[in-house]
């Protein structure tokens, strides 16, 4: 395909380097002159130095009605720029256009994309907002994901040396734990070695396990995993009031109910609103690691602090501050890459990143266009889950999985059907209309997608 990116940011480049090894032409718009020029010299694409809400410099990137561009992406950090770009790349005949949209009012409901011509708006908030909330749920969780509609999600935890999952093979699990309905999709033990588990997997203290299970599981699979650290959410504290933290707050007061939180920002006018807009949140008008204010308010008693202001190193630093003063769990909001892998080096708990939230919700639609409901990335282990919902004319339907014989690598990880959620054995057997969870490598995931009967761009 011929692709158009406008936008040569963190997002702009990670998705042109996905597309552009993929095969794809890719033409990548950048305004900023040294961020072009470095654009250009990181990647194999063709680079256009310009303000990418122009239609003479679109023009140069074949955004014509005379072009061959099958899509265009924008994903600058301004929505009248990235609309705009998709609305003169539709009036000139671009059959795609994808923008990212950071007010949430664009992705309140599909009718500002409707009217401008754009397939997709796309709001990393939304999803951040929602992983944060699965980390709150099972404070071990280092990574979580939410599927089929929030009833079931994928979470990465490590087995405590005290568990009493530690030199048990995974087929006594369902045995031991029969409440625990869970499918182990991939393991990594301490020595390096992993893979997709079978029965025969012998689980070991600090093996790093990706689950995907009911959400009311969350609990249970807590204790199991880390038997000695509470999972209650009964304090927390949140940095930064803009569009995710507030996201934040409103999320946790709808999904926990009794939870005494705390609003930290050091913008006097921004906290006067939030004061009257978030009600029962508590708003205190300080710098977010300020020692007094946090210890006065009880920072020694959190369960979770979560960094969201728009500074990277203000979110690690302040995490890293909170967890020294006692709080169980930190959460730092991190779009620089350079900065993943300092979890490992600070005491921060977990770094969350919306640039690649919102690069791997740009992936989403354009490999898999008609089934956007569920798609992760998990780029760690080089992975991917995807919903593929099963339609009337699949030549699987009436098959039971044991007769498919997947690929290793590939898993059926949970199965929706109607209101409920399954599980699946191999003896499941694929009716119409179901929601089929697939997890599967990278590499694999293009066939197993096909196979189920999904659309592949």
């Amino acid at each position: 395909m011929n692709i158009v990116i406008v936008g040569a940011g963190e997002v702009g480049r990670s998705v042109a380097k996905t597309l552009s090894g993929e095969g794809h032409n890719i033409y990548l718009v950048e305004k900023d002159e040294a961020q072009a020029k470095s654009a250009g010299e990181e990647l194999d694409v063709q680079i256009i130095n310009g303000n990418g809400a122009r239609p003479n410099v679109l023009a140069q990137a074949g955004v014509a009605p005379s072009g061959d561009i099958d899509l265009l992406i924008a994903c600058t950090n301004r929505d009248e720029v990235n609309m705009l770009s998709c609305w003169i790349a539709h009036s000139a005949g671009v059959p795609n256009v994808i923008s990212r949209a950071r007010s949430l009012e664009f992705t309140d409901s599909a009718d500002w994309g409707n009217k401008l011509g754009i397939n997709a708006m796309i709001s990393p908030e939304r999803s951040i907002a929602r992983e944060i909330i699965s980390l709150l749920e099972v404070s071990s969780a280092t990574h979580a994901a939410e599927l089929l509609d929030g009833k079931a999600a994928l979470y990465t935890l490590k087995i405590a040396e005290d568990s009493p999952l530690v030199n048990m093979a995974l087929k006594d699990l369902r045995t031991k734990y029969p409440d625990l309905i869970a499918v182990f999709v991939h393991v990594e033990h301490e020595d390096g070695e992993a893979g997709v588990p079978n029965g025969f997997t012998v689980l070991r203290a600090n093996d790093v396990c990706y689950i995907v299970t009911y959400r009311k599981s969350a609990e249970l699979l807590q204790q199991v995993f880390q038997p000695s650290k509470e999972n209650s959410l009964k304090k927390l504290f949140i940095v930064g009031g803009g569009k995710l933290g507030t996201q934040i707050v409103q999320a946790v007061k709808k999904d926990f109910g009794n939870v005494s939180l705390r609003l930290i920002d050091s913008d006097p006018e921004k906290c006067a609103r939030l004061s009257e807009e978030l009600g029962e949140a508590l708003v205190l008008c300080c710098d977010g690691i300020d020692k007094k204010v946090l210890n006065d308010e009880g920072i020694e008693e959190a369960d979770a602090y979560v960094a969201a202001t728009d500074s990277d190193e203000l979110n690690i630093i302040y995490s890293a501050m909170a967890k020294l003063m006692g709080a169980k769990k930190t959460i730092a909001i991190v779009k620089r890459k350079d900065y993943q892998g300092l979890t490992q080096a600070t005491p921060v708990d977990v770094i969350v990143d919306p640039n690649e939230a919102l690069a791997n919700l740009i992936l989403r639609v354009v490999h898999y266009p008609r089934h956007t409901k569920a798609f992760s990335i998990i780029e760690r282990i080089n992975a991917e889950m995807l919903e593929v919902v099963l339609h009337d004319n699949n030549e699987l339907l009436g098959k039971t999985l044991a007769e498919i014989k997947l690929q290793k690598g590939v898993v059926v990880a949970l199965l929706g059907r109607g209101d409920k959620v399954l599980v699946p054995t191999g003896a499941t057997q694929l009716l119409a209309g179901d929601r089929v969870i697939l997890f599967s490598l990278t590499s694999m995931m293009p066939d197993a997608a096909k196979l189920f009967g999904a659309e592949i761009k």
